[in-house]
């Protein structure tokens, strides 16, 4: 059945096309009380559904704002998201999701799906990348963002700035700081930790990892310990699942003396907590139990720990704070005390809490 239009809902009110659409499209030239109501009469007798783009264009608002993550099923961007959704209901606006992968190339395809479709803001999550196969599409998506605030769109990222990117009005950076935080984690670890230490940390050029592993570094530094050992995986479980099965056929093989426990075991930390129960299960599907043959954290503080047994040692991020945060970035100023607005508000600053739990409690 096709939709009735708007000449339609004209013809049967009595008016041009022009009043009917400012009457239904929220314009700010209103006709009179009576007209307005006989357009709204006939609009409803003709079941019309109003054009989100036109009242869009009629308001300079589309009450759209765009949200990209790299995968919604993990529960980091997951927690963002409900933030990103709660500020989005203050603004009375709704959330448009994309999820990438988090390549690039991806990432620029949405915000021009976004553009085009005159979203107010866009808020980006996900650890930007500087590998070199990511040159191309980190320039792409650059030149996307800019060209978007340059034309009035609002951007808000979560983490790091965009590789390349240069706009410098309506663009927000939402910084965590992952490397001070985990340097803190490793420090803490460290006091009561005779074992060896092993970082499983993603991708080389993946920033957010790369600040977590360098932190991790540094703490242990201070901490007058040796460097712990790096390994490579893919960002997310599968990654943390792999790069345990490597620990687990290390941890069998060594020797078990007769000395202090901790002394023949190892620290993991895994750079984010989906990681850290990777390598988990990977332990136990082994016969490994933690904490007894080896210890480990993670790092983020997700939901999904909560039913995590052992609990899980973590960094603390206050992920739905950190939504709210990026998206109140974008959005207008709360009127002041003079009634005057703001084109948008900077960012809060983040800050975190290390959590120790049974997962490390050898070492805590």
């Amino acid at each position: 059945m096709a939709a009735s239009t708007l000449t339609e809902v004209a013809r049967l009110a009595g008016v041009s096309p022009a009043t009917a659409s400012r009457v239904l499209n929220g314009s700010a030239r209103k006709p009179g009380q009576d007209i307005a109501e006989r357009v709204r009469q006939a609009a409803e007798s003709l079941g019309y559904i109003p054009n989100a783009q036109a009242q869009g264009l009629a308001k300079s608002s589309s009450g759209l704002i765009g949200l990209i993550v790299h995968d919604i099923a993990d529960p980091y961007f997951a927690a963002i998201a409900r933030g990103v959704q709660e500020a989005a209901r203050e603004q009375r606006k709704m959330v448009l999701l994309a999820t990438t992968g988090g390549g690039p190339a991806e990432e620029r395809e949405a915000v021009a799906a976004f553009a085009a479709r005159r979203a107010d803001s866009i808020v980006i999550a996900g650890s930007r990348s500087c590998r070199a196969e990511d040159r191309d599409g980190n320039a792409e998506l650059a030149a996307e963002l800019d060209r978007y605030c340059r034309n009035g769109g609002q951007v808000a990222v979560v983490g790091h700035p965009v590789v390349g990117a240069t706009a410098d009005e309506g663009y927000h950076v939402v910084r965590v700081p992952n490397q001070e935080l985990a340097g803190r984690l490793a420090t803490e670890l460290a006091g009561n930790w005779d074992g060896d230490f092993v970082v499983v940390g993603g991708p080389e050029g993946l920033l957010t990892s790369d600040d977590r592993v360098r932190g991790f570094q540094e703490g242990l530094e201070r901490a007058g310990r040796r460097p712990a050992e790096v390994l490579r995986s893919a960002f997310n479980r599968s990654g943390g699942y792999d790069a345990g099965l490597e620990l687990a056929a290390r941890i069998k093989a060594a020797p078990h003396g007769d000395g202090d426990a901790a002394a023949g075991k190892l620290c993991i930390f895994a750079v984010n907590d989906v990681m850290a129960i990777g390598a988990a299960a990977a332990l136990r599907s082994e016969g490994l139990r933690i904490p007894r043959d080896a210890a480990i954290a993670g790092f983020d503080d997700i939901e999904t720990l909560r039913d995590f047994r052992p609990a899980l040692s973590t960094v603390r991020l206050p992920l739905e704070e950190i939504g709210r945060l990026a998206t109140r970035a974008t959005g207008p100023r709360p009127a002041g005390e003079n009634g005057d607005t703001a084109e948008g508000v900077s960012p809060g600053e983040v800050t975190g809490e290390v959590t120790l739990r049974r997962s490390t409690e050898a070492a805590a």
